[in-house]
């Protein structure tokens, strides 16, 4: 038998020490542990089964737009590399290069992928000649290596899994489209399956991708007031086709370059996960993709009960398969060990069932979200549990909600972020004139960098935080991971 006497390993106050909570909650609840590899980490089990569900409910929905899957290789040559000037000078400081293979030196160095708008432009150079060929609509499931000089589980890695969908077509309105049909793509996943609300908006030129004509992005609240760029999408014009000679005969008989766009989101969504809906206690996992929906708890004493127990928690589990990702704990942990330990895993619903309970034929249903406790008879548990699961999962939504709404902030100059910032970090909504030295000098004062100009609306024209000229848009300022 275990040491039960401290239950479940100690995790820090979210409100004394955020960064040690959410690493505490990563490790004690065993979604990753670091690894060997300097800035990698490996993702265990249950973290992973947590990504898979992410993946398969964003996958659907790529799937769902016309999208199809494919693979395209890890290493790029560097001349591939190189045919973007400003895509190479975004990346360099991160590429990791392969140089010998064996102990051969190569005759041309290989870039280990940190994102393959390079190999793949190439192929649709190739793969394109007329009008009929496009659009081209594909996306990969992936990993890539980006050299960070600092790491932080899921958030930043020097190795981690994303999903890149790179497009090719043939008038730049078709394009657009699909920059903001993507956009939305994310925004709907994170705030239907992962209960995470988000802004869409469009980056500044200091924070769009390397070489792209545009960025556009979701951002959310962290609990700690911090944004998380939690998916982005870009359109890349002309210029990626140019470099790559992605061209086509037009329909008019012209040859004209094609108009591509690229999107993505990464493993750092399983750390915005945490930060949105964590407490002190631990997880708290959306039903919607925590890898295990329920948790049944068998509790008793002599063999005989657990002859009764086993019994009924059988005919739950037939209730459950196929619609309930479930999970009975049947180690030799003492009850209160397992209520702690599964409430540090996030699970959303405890079903804890004893003799007692057999003999009332009823289980008690605990929530993570709230504790709330239930008596539900067992023929009943099969409508009660997918009833509880939705009303969960839109709760933390709304609870996340509440959240940002209350650390959002509606100033007019830098001087009110500047002395709020440093009380409590969250959401700034500014005017902005639009030009990059009063945006850099925001950062400079504040630490806040410009998140995006919000696609939904925002304030009313004014004069620009800094410069006080006119500014005829709103932009989001915040501290960010």
């Amino acid at each position: 038998m275990t040491d039960e006497t401290h239950f479940v390993e100690e995790i820090a106050d979210k409100s004394d020490d955020y960064s040690r909570w959410y690493t505490d909650v990563i490790l004690k609840a065993e979604l990753a542990d670091y690894s060997p590899v300097r800035g990698c980490m490996v993702i265990r089990p249950y973290g992973y089964a947590l990504w898979e569900n992410m993946q398969a409910a964003l996958d659907a929905r790529i799937k769902a737009t016309g999208h199809v899957n494919a693979y395209f290789p890890l290493f790029i040559p560097e001349s591939l590399l190189q045919r973007e000037a400003e895509h190479v000078a975004g990346f360099n400081p991160e590429v990791a290069w392969i140089t010998a293979a064996g102990s051969e030196p190569l005759d041309e160095r290989l870039a280990v992928r940190p994102t393959s708008e390079a190999i793949i432009g190439t192929m649709y150079g190739k793969w394109v000649q007329s009008w009929r060929d496009l659009p081209i609509l594909i996306n990969q499931w992936a990993n890539v290596v980006r050299w960070e000089k600092r790491t932080y589980l899921f958030l930043r890695t020097t190795e981690f899994l994303w999903q890149e969908g790179h497009t090719a077509h043939r008038t730049e309105q078709e394009a657009n489209e699909e920059v903001l049909r993507m956009l939305d793509v994310y925004r709907d996943f994170a705030e239907t399956e992962l209960a995470m609300p988000v802004i869409r908006g469009r980056k500044s030129d200091a924070e769009k991708f390397a070489g792209a004509a545009a960025t556009y992005t979701v951002e959310a609240m962290m609990g700690d007031g911090r944004a998380l760029q939690a998916g982005t999408s870009h359109s890349f014009g002309q210029g990626f086709a140019e470099a790559f000679n992605i061209s086509f005969l037009d329909m008019d008989g012209e040859r004209r370059h094609a108009w591509t766009t690229s999107w993505g989101s990464s493993t750092r969504l399983v750390g915005g996960l945490i930060m949105v809906h964590g407490d002190d206690s631990g997880l708290i996992l959306p039903p919607r993709v925590a890898s295990y929906q329920v948790v049944i708890v068998p509790i008793y004493r002599k063999d005989e009960e657990r002859d009764l127990v086993f019994e009924a928690v059988e005919g739950m589990k037939r209730e459950f398969v196929g619609k309930i990702r479930c999970h009975v704990d049947w180690s030799d942990h003492r009850p209160g060990w397992k209520f702690n330990e599964w409430e540090l895993r996030g699970v959303p619903l405890r079903i804890e069932i004893g003799p007692k309970d057999v003999a009332q034929g009823q289980a008690v249903v605990v929530r993570r979200d709230n504790r709330a406790k239930e008596p539900v008879p067992l023929s009943g548990l099969a409508g009660r549990v997918p009833e509880l699961l939705e009303d969960i999962q839109r709760s933390l939504f709304d609870r996340a909600v509440a959240f940002r709404e209350s650390r959002t902030h509606h100033v007019k100059s830098v001087d009110e972020i500047a002395e709020q910032i440093e009380r409590e970090r969250g959401f700034f909504w500014a005017p902005w004139c639009g030009s990059a030295e009063c945006e850099n000098s925001v950062k400079e004062r504040t630490g806040a960098t410009l998140r995006c100009v919000p696609i939904d609306g925002g304030d009313e024209p004014g004069a620009c935080l800094v410069c006080a000229k006119p500014a005829p848009q709103t932009a989001v300022f915040a501290r960010a991971y």
